[in-house]
């Protein structure tokens, strides 16, 4: 569904050049079906690109421009285990990717993955940008960081773009002509900026939540009402980056959230993946998204064009947000033009926002610091910073399901990061 998206938003754009698209996966039947959805899409929008499929990673990145990647290592039963197993334990999450038991370990899966791929850009692609879909996004961005420092890397997501254009329907006021500005980190940035001809738009917010009482019930409008700047990822998401909300039964009628709800979507997502095979099976057309809201496809247009864009991306924070440390990964308004991304500056996030942003920051530095140095205590002490795992389950129950987590994904996690770790004390 991402790759067909990705691809008809890209070739929506008339004045690119002659593109050649090449897909890679470690599984055939899915490449081959990636390749006949990029096929069927070019035959629709485009007749000037070339497409290519290998299972050969390195093959495939030989002289490319552009490189996006979107990976989920282990696939849907490791992101069973990353749900079903802490829910074992009493530990509930929504959907587990990003921080939490289900970010870090997810996280610690992928990191071999993505050095592997570094070190192949360096030899087939150096000067290419690593454009980065696949989450943990702050966590993989910043391991990037670190393996590979000279690598261009963003790290995009639309949660940004999402919030504002379901704010302005909430509102109804139209997206075309609204500014807005957010900052912070990847699902739990800030909408700083709000307006339209000079007009914050916030006020209407205010009312439409005073004429809908059922919108209380959102655990983003709840953080809200509390932080005072509107977050931007869902409240499945934002709901388990806090302590506030998994906790209690009481916490998760009152703000609908729906446990393991991830697992449900990956069931869909596996759904929809049949029924485009057999859609192209019987040659008839996939259905597509309207319009090009995807970032990757704008940072390659503007690239290739010359024309400026404005996207919000993740980068690593050089002189970005002042009260955020300096080595994470940060999401911030970013222009591009043929010279490539430009974060822009936006001194210091409201100290409320900041705050949150450093509890989240804490897990993914912990997490790429326990892979950085092979170390498996690190492991453990990333999740017992978690707001969620530590508002649930007391130390000795989250270090006994790291150990259980760590046992359960073994044959994706690096061997260093293996096996029960005892206190030593």
């Amino acid at each position: 569904m991402f790759t067909r998206q990705l691809v008809a938003d890209l070739l929506r754009f008339e004045d690119l050049p002659e593109l050649t698209l090449v897909l890679h996966d470690i599984d055939e039947e899915r490449l081959a079906v990636a390749r006949a959805t990029a096929e069927q899409l070019s035959a629709r929008w485009s007749g000037s690109v070339e497409v290519q499929a290998s299972t050969d990673r390195r093959r495939a990145l030989s002289g490319a421009d552009f490189v996006v990647n979107m990976v989920q290592v282990g696939g849907i039963d490791a992101t069973r285990i990353d749900l079903e197993l802490p829910a074992r334990y009493g530990l509930r999450q929504t959907i587990g990717d990003t921080i939490g038991i289900g970010g870090i370990f997810r996280g610690l899966r992928t990191f071999p993955v993505l050095s592997a791929i570094a070190r192949d850009m360096a030899v087939e692609c150096p000067d290419a940008w690593l454009l980065n879909y696949t989450n943990p996004m702050v966590m993989n961005v910043w391991w990037l960081s670190v393996v590979a420092p000279t690598l261009k890397v963003a790290g995009l997501c639309h949660s940004v773009y999402w919030t504002v254009r379901g704010l302005c329907e909430l509102v109804g006021v139209p997206l075309d002509g609204t500014h807005y500005r957010a900052a912070g980190v990847n699902h739990q940035s800030w909408l700083l900026d709000w307006s339209r001809d000079g007009r914050d738009l916030y006020p209407l917010l205010h009312k439409a939540i005073q004429a809908d009482p059922e919108l209380l019930r959102r655990a983003r409008v709840e953080i809200f009402r509390r932080i005072g700047f509107y977050p931007t990822e869902t409240s499945e998401h934002s709901a388990e980056y806090l302590s506030w909300f998994l906790r209690s039964d009481r916490q998760i009628e009152r703000f609908r959230l729906v446990p393991s709800e991830y697992l449900g979507i990956s069931e869909r997502n596996l759904a929809e993946f049949t029924r485009a095979k057999e859609t192209l099976a019987a040659g008839e057309q996939l259905a597509v998204g309207d319009g090009a809201t995807e970032y990757a496809p704008q940072v390659i247009h503007s690239v290739l064009t010359g024309e400026p864009s404005l996207i919000h991306a993740n980068v690593v924070n050089r002189g970005l947000i002042d009260n955020l440390p300096p080595q994470a990964v940060v999401e911030v308004p970013c222009t591009v033009d043929a010279a490539g991304l430009h974060p822009q500056a936006v001194g210091s996030l409201p100290p409320q926002g900041a705050a949150l942003n450093r509890s989240y920051l804490a897990v993914a530095e912990l997490t790429v610091e326990a892979a950085r140095r092979g170390d498996a205590r690190l492991v453990r002490q990333a999740a017992l910073v978690d707001p969620n795992a530590s508002s649930t389950l007391d130390p000795e129950q989250i270090w006994a399901l790291c150990d259980a987590m760590t046992e359960a994904h073994a044959d994706v996690l690096p061997r260093e990061l293996g096996g029960r770790v005892d206190l030593g004390l």
